[in-house]
């Protein structure tokens, strides 16, 4: 059910990118109750001309390295779910490929359970109550 995001400059390997989206789903399944095969994720390259970001915002010290991350959830989670997920995307990327923890920029989007389609136009997540 979340639908990962993966927003970095050009240039790093395909082995990285696909290290960036394993340790997302890995994070997702031990701290969200993310399903086994719900993996739906992009990864978006972009040059350095079109890749813009504070590099100091929050007085975190980013590099060109630096990863956002925006993930679409169902709203359905705790605050110290949230909290237990940042924190291991975090470690899981600081291990592989190697992010340092600055460089990594979560946004979670929340929607409601019955705003998606996995297929076949059906609201797989839709309860009667939300009809």
């Amino acid at each position: 059910m979340p639908l990962s995001r993966v927003f970095l400059r050009r240039g790093k390997a395909a082995a990285y990118r696909q290290a960036i989206l394993d340790g997302l789903y890995e994070a997702m399944r031990e701290t969200f109750n993310v399903p086994e095969d719900d993996y739906f994720m992009v990864v978006t390259e972009h040059d350095a001309a079109d890749f813009h970001c504070s590099p100091h915002y929050f007085g975190i010290a980013r590099s060109e390295d630096l990863v956002i991350v925006q993930l679409t959830v169902s709203n359905t989670r705790t605050l110290a779910q949230k909290k237990a997920l940042y924190r291991r995307i975090v470690e899981k990327l600081g291990d592989n490929p190697g992010l340092r923890p600055e460089d990594v920029f979560i946004n979670l989007v929340e929607t409601l359970p019955e705003n998606w389609s996995f297929g076949h136009g059906d609201a797989q997540y839709a309860t009667d109550a939300a009809a």
